[in-house]
């Protein structure tokens, strides 16, 4: 859950019997419920979008290289991040950012400039997800994933003109993929700093894909790859000897009768039909000589 303090609640006064319950919780939270008509929620917002209703929450607090690190640590697992190379579209930025979160990404890293800003837009299309990662702008990328170099991340960029699938690559490790904008692709700074290129394979007519899909399959591919569904090895069972059961725990069951096995022949009786056979290899007891005929 993100832990933003919120400072108050706007709520359209035509939208608040629709929204009772978003309001009850908030009241329930000690927030203050402020309402507002439609137009001034618009221009607070800075866009239609709102649905007549809006949080407003303390600044953001954004991340540094060394927090997304840290957190990776946290976790125990290899540092995944996510590099956005001047991306224009701000519904783009949010899609990655929601498939981002979901993918496990430890952080996102993105230029301070030339870069689509994080708009009401971009935070709608994040679904929230923008409340749950590590937000880190940098002024120089370039420079940021050299960086991630001295920490040892390997850089995959997308570029459609790879030799190798996202497939064929290796993508486990301490990684960072990083997506370029709608138009140009990759920057040659940026293109300079990557380890490998990889690309997604197309089969239609169609030539290309969304900036925000592409990124996103590259996401879950190195998710995948990265172990998300190993098989879990269950140890065998240690071999136990049962204890003897109770009397009365010991089920009735009805006996097959061509299963029942014949009891052995007692030592005092003789079984019909003469004596006992002895067993194989038992010494027989010589026969006592018969006395002459008259």
């Amino acid at each position: 859950m993100a832990r933003r303090p919120a400072r108050r609640l706007l709520v359209v006064p035509q939208r608040r019997a629709a929204l009772e319950r978003l309001v009850l919780h908030a009241t329930n939270l000690r927030i203050p419920i402020v309402e507002v008509e439609g137009g001034s929620l618009t221009a607070l917002a800075g866009f239609d979008g709102h649905q007549g209703i809006a949080l407003v929450v303390e600044p953001r607090i954004f991340a540094s290289i060394n927090d997304v690190l840290a957190r990776a640590a946290e976790r125990g697992e290899p540092p995944f991040i996510l590099v956005l190379d001047s991306l224009e579209d701000p519904h783009n930025v949010g899609t990655l950012l929601r498939s981002a979160e979901a993918a496990g990404v430890h952080g996102v890293l993105f230029p301070t400039h030339r870069q689509a800003p994080l708009s009401p837009s971009a935070v709608k299309a994040s679904a929230g997800a923008i409340e749950h990662l590590l937000l880190c702008p940098v002024d120089d990328l370039a420079g940021a994933l050299s960086d991630l170099h001295a920490h040892g991340l390997r850089v995959a960029g997308a570029d459609g003109e790879a030799p190798l699938t996202a497939r064929q690559s290796d993508l486990r490790g301490p990684l960072a993929i990083v997506v370029g904008s709608e138009g140009q692709g990759l920057g040659p700074t940026v293109r300079r700093r990557c380890d490998l290129f990889m690309r997604i394979p197309m089969r239609g007519a169609v030539g290309s894909l969304n900036a925000a899909v592409a990124g996103s399959i590259l996401l879950f591919e190195a998710l995948a790859q990265r172990g998300d569904e190993a098989p879990v090895s269950t140890p065998a069972p240690a071999a136990i000897e049962p204890a003897p059961a109770a009397a009365d725990d010991v089920p009735e069951v009805e006996p097959d009768p061509g299963s029942v096995a014949k009891p052995a022949p007692d030592d005092d009786l003789l079984p019909e039909g003469g004596p006992p056979v002895p067993p194989a290899g038992a010494a027989r007891k010589p026969r006592a000589a018969r006395p002459p005929r008259a």
